[in-house]
C-alpha cells in the first residue's frame, strides 16, 4: 500500500499521547520556599474521577475499587510465582479476583491468599487450544460474518461474534465451532469491524500528507529509542513528522491488508527527539503519568485517550481476541489475532491510542464497531479492541519509558 496515491487506502489515526516530543515537566514546591512537596496521590485525580462516572459509584470508591484491584493482581502474582496450579483469572463484578484452579488443591492455596476461586470445566489453557484451531481455520480463509472470537475466562468458553453474513467462510468457522459443543458461545447481531482510521485535521503525526497515532516510547536492546504503536498505522513504514517536524521512521510492522496479521509496529524515534511520558486525556483528566506496563486481568477498570472520542473510560473485556477487519475501501478482510477487547467506546480516528489501568499503560487502539457514535461522555457505552502493549514489547524486545 502505497499512501498519498489517489486510490490508496487509509489508514489514518488520531494522536493519543501529550507532549509527544518532550519530556514531562516535574512539579513540587516554588523554588525559595521551606515546605516539604506534597505527597503523590496514589492515583491521578482527575482519572479518579472519570472512573467514577463510569463505574457509577463515588470517587472514594473509585479508589477503593483500584486498590483492591491491584492487591488482588499482586496475590494472584505470589501464587503463579510460587507455582501454584492456576488456569488464568478475571475480575468480577463485584470487583474481586476470580482464580481458575487446576483442582482442589490449587483451590485451596487460593483460597489461602485471600482469593476466590472455582475449578472450572476447561479453563484457560483448553479454552486457548479450541481458540487456537479456530484462528487456523480463519487464516486460511477470513470469515467476513465472523466479527470476533475470544477466550471468555468469565464463562469458561470461546465466544464467537458473529454480524449475520453468510458466505462459504463463514459458514465453515462456524461449523468448526459448533464441533466443540457448549465449549463455544455463539453471540448473533454483531456489527462488522474496522481498523479505525480517518483523515481529521489537527492530527499529532503525519506521514505523507496523511495523519496517524503515536503510541509509547520505548528502547531497544541496544537503548535506541523506538515509538510503539498499532501496525497499521505504519504499514508501509513511512517517515513521521510532528508538528511538520520529521521525528521517526517506521521500521517494523506485522500488519498487513488481507493477509494474517497482528496490530502491532514500531518506528525509529530520530536522534534529539523522545516521546512524552504523560498520556494527554484531552484536559478530562489532567495527564496520566506512564511508570509500567503491568497487565490487568479482565473486568479491570480502563480508559483510553484518542483525538476524535478523546478520553473514554470503561473495563477490559478478553484477551487473545481475533477479529475479522472489514477493508472501507473495498479491499479484502483481514484477520487479526492477538488482540484484547473493551467496553472502551472508540470512533475512527482514535487508532493508535493509548489504553490505560490506573498507571499500567495497556496498549494501542487497534479497531471497533464500523457505525459505533460514542456520545461524547467519558463513560460513553461501546466497544473496541486494542493491540496489547506487553505482547509488542516482548516481541520486539523492547523496554518501555516510563517516570
Amino acid at each position: 500500500m502505497k499512501h498519498g496515491k489517489k486510490n490508496a487506502r487509509r489508514y489514518i489515526v488520531a494522536a493519543s499521547i501529550g507532549a509527544l516530543l518532550s519530556a514531562g515537566v516535574a512539579t513540587g514546591a516554588y523554588a525559595g520556599t521551606t515546605e516539604e512537596p506534597a505527597a503523590a496521590p496514589a492515583y491521578q485525580p482527575e482519572m479518579v474521577k472519570a472512573l467514577a462516572v463510569t463505574l457509577g459509584v463515588s470517587e472514594k470508591a473509585a479508589i477503593e475499587r483500584l486498590d483492591r484491584e491491584a492487591e488482588q493482581q499482586d496475590r494472584f502474582a505470589e501464587l503463579r510465582k510460587d507455582r501454584v496450579d492456576t488456569l488464568g483469572a478475571f475480575f468480577a463484578k463485584d470487583g474481586s479476583l476470580v482464580v481458575n484452579a487446576a483442582d482442589a488443591e490449587a483451590a485451596q492455596d487460593v483460597r489461602a491468599a485471600g482469593l476466590k476461586a472455582r475449578i472450572p470445566e476447561r479453563g484457560e489453557s483448553e479454552l486457548d487450544r479450541i481458540k487456537a484451531q479456530l484462528d487456523a481455520k480463519a487464516l486460511k480463509s477470513a470469515p467476513a460474518g465472523v466479527s470476533a472470537w475470544s477466550v471468555d475466562l468469565a464463562s469458561d468458553t470461546v465466544t464467537v461474534e458473529v454480524n449475520g453474513d453468510t458466505d462459504a467462510a463463514t459458514r465453515s468457522f462456524l461449523k468448526a465451532a459448533k464441533s466443540n459443543g457448549d465449549a463455544v458461545r455463539v453471540v448473533k447481531g454483531q456489527e462488522k469491524l474496522e481498523t479505525q482510521a480517518v483523515v481529521p485535521p489537527g492530527s499529532r503525526m503525519t506521514f505523507n500528507g496523511y495523519l496517524c497515532s503515536v503510541g509509547y516510547g520505548a528502547k531497544d536492546r541496544n537503548g535506541n529509542q523506538v515509538l510503539v504503536t498499532a501496525g497499521h498505522c505504519i504499514e508501509d513504514l513511512p517517515e513521521l513528522a510532528y508538528n511538520g517536524t520529521r521525528f521517526a521512521k517506521g521500521t517494523h510492522t506485522r500488519f498487513a491488508l488481507g493477509t494474517r496479521s497482528v496490530d502491532m509496529g514500531i518506528a525509529a524515534v530520530d536522534a534529539g527527539h523522545s516521546i512524552g511520558l504523560d498520556i494527554t486525556t484531552y484536559g478530562r483528566a489532567g495527564t496520566v503519568p506512564v511508570r509500567g506496563s503491568k497487565r490487568a486481568p479482565s473486568g479491570a477498570a480502563l480508559c483510553k485517550s484518542g483525538q476524535t472520542t478523546q478520553w473514554t473510560c470503561g473495563k477490559v473485556g478478553s484477551y487473545n481476541v481475533s477479529v475479522t477487519y472489514t477493508d472501507q475501501n473495498g479491499g479484502p478482510d483481514t484477520v487479526v489475532t492477538g488482540l484484547a477487547s473493551s467496553s472502551v467506546c472508540t470512533q475512527g480516528g482514535d487508532s493508535g491510542g493509548a489504553y490505560v489501568s490506573g498507571d499500567q499503560a495497556q496498549g494501542m487502539t487497534s479497531g471497533g464497531p464500523s457505525n459505533q457514535r460514542c456520545n461524547g461522555q467519558v463513560n460513553a457505552r461501546g466497544s473496541s479492541y486494542f493491540q496489547p502493549l506487553d505482547d509488542a514489547l516482548a516481541y520486539y524486545g523492547l523496554t518501555l519509558n516510563t517516570k
